[in-house]
C-alpha cells in the first residue's frame, strides 16, 4: 500500500514527530486531499497541548488547508478530483443539534474541526467531509491561501458582520498574524481605517497595508486618541491580551462595538457605566463556514490581499510551530508538503 508522511503529536505536550502512515481511503462522504500547503495557527496548540478535551492520539494538527481532491468517497455531490480546495477551522457539523437545526452551522454543538476532531493537513495527505470544503480561485497560490482560512476568514467575517459602514471608523488592535490582515480587510471595505500596535517601527508598515491613522499604543493612550478622531465606530481587537481589549473600549464612539476575535483565557474588565452610557458593546466572532471561506478567498483575489509568510519543508514543523509560538513568525508560518 502507498505510504505518506505526516507530523503528528502521539500524546498531549508531545513533541511533534514525522511518521510514515498509510495513505487512507475516503469514506462516505468524504474526499482526499492532496496537501499543497498547510498554515500553522496558534489554536493548533489546542492539539499539542490536548488543552481542548475530547482528543483522540495520535493526532495529525492543521485546519489551514489548501489542496487538490485526490478521490472521492460514496455520496459526495458536487466536488471532482483535481479540484483545489481549502479546509479551515470549521470542519464539518452534526446537522440535527438547535444550532444546525436553525442553519448556524457553525456554532454546532457537536462541531468538528480538522487537526482536533480528525486528522489534519500537517501531512502530505488528509480526508475531510465534503461540507468542510472551499473552492479556492485560481489567482490564489497555495501557500498565501492557506491563512486566509482561519486569520483571513476570522477578520473577514467579524468586519462584515460588525455593523460598520463604509465611511465609518475602524480600528484593528494589533498589527499582528490576525491583524495585518484585518488592517487590508478594512481598509478595502472602505472604512477610516485606524492601525494600533505599540511601537513606531510599525507605522510605516501598517501605513502600507492600508491604514490611514497609526496610534503607537506605547506612546500615547490608544482610547484618548480614538476619542478625539471622533470614536470608533468599531474595534477589531486581534491581540490576545485582555487587558488591552479593556484599556480599549474607551475609544469606542456612542454605539460602537468591540469585536473580540483575539482568543485569550483573562477576562475583559470594563465598568458597566463605559458601556451603558454610550450604548456600546463587546461582542465576540467565530471564523465561519465553508461558504463564509468561499467568500474570504474571492474578496481577497478581488482586491489584492495577501498574508505575509514564512515557509517551512514538512520535515521542519516542530520548528516552524515553535517558531510561531514564540511570536517571531511574520506574520504566518505555512508548512509545505
Amino acid at each position: 500500500m502507498a505510504r505518506m508522511r505526516v507530523v503528528q503529536v502521539a500524546r498531549p505536550n508531545a513533541e511533534l514527530e514525522i511518521v510514515e502512515r498509510d495513505i487512507p481511503e475516503p469514506p462516505r462522504g468524504h474526499v482526499r486531499i492532496k496537501v499543497q500547503a498547510c498554515g500553522i495557527c496558534h489554536s493548533d496548540m489546542f492539539t499539542v497541548t490536548g488543552a481542548r478535551p475530547g482528543i483522540e492520539y495520535p493526532r495529525v494538527p492543521g485546519h489551514e488547508v489548501v489542496g487538490v481532491i485526490d478521490a472521492l468517497g460514496e455520496d459526495v455531490p458536487e466536488w471532482q478530483p483535481g479540484t483545489r480546495v481549502g479546509v479551515g477551522w470549521y470542519g464539518g457539523h452534526c446537522g440535527h443539534c438547535a444550532s444546525c437545526r436553525r442553519g448556524d452551522f457553525l456554532t454546532c454543538v457537536r462541531g468538528r474541526v480538522a487537526g482536533l476532531s480528525y486528522d489534519g493537513g500537517y501531512a502530505e495527505y488528509m480526508i475531510a467531509p465534503f461540507e468542510a470544503l472551499a473552492a479556492i480561485p485560481e489567482t490564489l497560490v497555495a501557500e498565501e491561501a492557506a491563512p486566509l482560512l482561519c486569520a483571513g476568514i476570522t477578520t473577514y467575517n467579524a468586519l462584515r458582520h460588525s455593523g460598520a459602514r463604509a465611511g465609518d471608523l475602524v480600528a484593528i488592535l494589533g498589527v499582528g498574524g490576525l491583524g495585518h490582515l484585518a488592517v487590508q480587510f478594512a481598509a478595502k471595505m472602505g472604512f477610516k481605517t485606524v492601525a494600533i500596535a505599540r511601537g513606531t517601527e510599525k507605522e510605516a508598515f501598517a501605513k502600507k497595508l492600508g491604514a490611514h491613522v497609526y496610534i503607537d499604543s506605547t506612546a500615547q493612550n490608544a482610547a484618548e486618541a480614538l476619542a478625539q478622531l471622533g470614536g470608533a465606530k468599531v474595534i477589531l481587537a486581534t491581540v490576545t491580551n485582555a487587558k488591552t481589549m479593556s484599556a480599549a473600549v474607551g475609544g469606542l464612539a456612542i454605539g460602537g462595538k468591540l469585536v473580540v476575535v483575539g482568543a485569550s483565557p483573562d477576562p475583559i474588565e470594563v465598568s458597566p457605566l463605559a458601556l451603558i452610557g454610550g450604548r456600546r458593546s463587546i461582542v465576540g466572532w467565530p471564523s465561519g463556514t465553508a461558504a463564509d471561506s468561499e467568500d474570504t478567498l474571492r474578496f481577497s483575489a478581488l482586491a489584492e490581499i495577501r498574508p505575509m509568510i514564512e515557509t517551512f519543508p514538512l520535515t521542519k514543523a516542530a520548528e516552524a510551530y515553535a517558531h510561531m509560538m514564540s511570536g517571531k513568525a511574520r506574520f504566518r508560518a505555512v508548512l509545505i508538503p
